[in-house]
């Protein structure tokens, strides 16, 4: 995983080969009796092989790539050449596939600019996390020009509609580790409203100053009706701001939730911090109707 968790789930196997097909089938039922595990491993293999297969890939150069923070890189792609890719970029939060050459194991990349930018500027943007021995490392090692290939843009994003209208919905609470502020960049700079809601805060956490992102954006943010609060886990000497994990944070802030029914939640990032805010928002009342999760 490049910019965020995204794990490869039924709903990515085609029609034509789902996991039912492979349970239902006699022949491979008699075989599985024999040796189970490793007819089980080969089956999923051979169906992830024709899913990936199936794929239609997109041949594009890179425009940029460069740091973004300590092992995070800025990857940009020229995508001017394939308008309908373009095109089908819609929601803050979808994301698609990348394959680097010479790799056959694609990677899952949240794009982190907004849609608008992908129709003004023919570009895509990521926030990739570089992880030593994986599909990461070796595009971040990539130069300028050379080329990549992209999937279609899949999943359904931020169904921002429902913590629509901001009039109803006064409080957005959102939630970022990581890379995983890369879904939540192209939300805030798509818009939500965040200028007609009355308490907008953004909490994103990393070890420290040196691992967090897009800090050169924060003032454009707030500028924008969100107001960001960096929590750093392990801060050099001298923060003054929120330490700890993001969860705990919260837990912390005089003002959490002052009325549930009027709070939307947007979660992205690691897992246990997704899930442990989760708990304590419902048991405040909010309703996990209103949480959208990209984790």
């Amino acid at each position: 995983s490049l910019s965020f968790a995204l794990p490869v789930t039924p709903a990515h196997f085609s029609n034509s080969l789902s996991p039912m097909f492979i349970l239902r089938s006699p022949h491979l039922t008699r075989h599985l009796r024999f040796s189970r595990n490793n007819r089980v491993a080969s089956v999923v293999s051979s169906a992830a092989a024709v899913r990936q297969d199936a794929t239609l890939w997109t041949p594009a150069p890179l425009s940029i790539v460069e740091s973004a923070a300590e092992s995070l890189f800025h990857i940009s792609i020229d995508i001017s050449n394939s308008p309908d890719l373009a095109a089908s970029y819609t929601r803050p939060g979808q994301y698609l596939q990348l394959r680097v050459p010479d790799v056959e194991r694609p990677s899952f990349l949240a794009i982190a600019s907004p849609p608008s930018f992908a129709a003004a500027s023919g570009a895509f943007e990521f926030l990739v996390k570089s992880i030593a021995g994986s599909t990461a490392e070796i595009l971040c090692g990539l130069k300028r020009g050379e080329t990549v290939e992209l999937s279609s843009v899949m999943g359904n994003g931020f169904d921002v509609d429902q913590i629509d209208p901001p009039e109803e919905y006064s409080t957005v609470l959102i939630f970022a580790t990581g890379s995983g502020i890369s879904p939540i960049r192209s939300l805030i700079e798509t818009g939500f409203g965040a200028d007609r809601r009355s308490d907008v805060r953004l909490y994103y956490g990393a070890r420290n100053l040196k691992r967090m992102a897009y800090q050169e954006k924060f003032k454009e943010w707030e500028s924008s009706g969100v107001k960001v609060v960096p929590v750093l886990s392990q801060p050099d000497d001298g923060w003054r701001g929120e330490t700890g994990y993001v969860q705990a944070a919260f837990a912390r802030a005089a003002k959490q939730v002052s009325d549930p029914s009027a709070t939307g939640v947007v979660l992205c990032g690691q897992r246990q911090m997704a899930e442990e805010i989760t708990a304590m928002l419902v048991a405040d009342g909010v309703s996990n109707d209103k949480m959208l999760k990209n984790f």
